[in-house]
């Protein structure tokens, strides 16, 4: 069994994801109302919003140590981020404390650094592994929904972590904020370097709504 997986993102009109700024307000509203067990968000894209949207890496708390308690009617998501190689190491408590994660959830292989897995050990994060080398997304998904109950997972992903999901069909639904903006050429585009010359990903509209210069478009991807 798997969750549904949606792909959820801010663009520039040339679809750009950076270059701009990000009204959060609105992006996590709409994330919200599709109701996501689970926000899977890119090691990379999580250490850059760090560093844009912080004041720097706070020093640790013994709280930080602890396991969040979480109750039964707590309807946000867990924060999911594939990290193989521990680029968050010494950062994770940031997200912790963040006002939409539930808790986090790291993603490694059996190939990550062990003095990582003990950094997450010793403050009670939950982990799985699941590849060799790098993680496996497939197998993560469906142990995320085997043991924690995920129907429906999101990203937060810059681009990379996308591209994997969408070039190995996990991919359900695509949500795009499309805000009125164009920006220089060297910031990254979201749809780039897409390997799908065997099976193009047709797209069904389920919805659009137009607010604030903002158009917000969400599809169903064609199995």
């Amino acid at each position: 069994m798997y969750p549904k997986v949606i792909t959820h993102n801010a663009i520039s009109l040339d679809g750009s994801i950076s270059g701009f700024a990000i009204d959060l307000e609105k992006y996590y509203a709409v994330a919200g109302s599709l109701n996501p067990d689970a926000m899977l968000v890119g090691s990379s894209t999580a250490k850059s919003g760090i560093e844009m949207y912080s004041d720097g890496i706070p020093d640790e708390s013994p709280s930080d140590f602890v396991k969040p308690k979480v109750a039964s009617e707590d309807k946000r998501p867990f924060w999911v981020i594939p990290d193989s190689h521990g680029l968050l190491q010494g950062r994770l408590h940031v997200f912790r404390r963040f006002e939409y994660c539930k808790d986090v959830i790291i993603l490694l292989s059996e190939k990550s650094p062990e003095s990582y897995v003990k950094y997450l050990m010793e403050r009670n994060y939950d982990v799985i592994i699941a590849g060799h080398e790098d993680v496996d997304l497939k197998r993560s998904l469906e142990l995320l929904a085997s043991k924690y109950d995920c129907k429906v997972v999101m990203t937060d992903s810059g681009g990379n972590l996308n591209k994997a999901l969408l070039e190995k069909g996990l991919v359900d639904e695509i949500s795009l904020i499309i805000n009125p903006i164009l920006v220089d050429q060297k910031n990254l585009k979201l749809f780039r370097n897409l390997d799908l010359s065997s099976f193009p990903v047709q797209l069904e509209l389920i919805t659009s709504e137009f607010s604030d210069g903002q158009l917000w478009v969400h599809y169903r991807v064609s199995k």
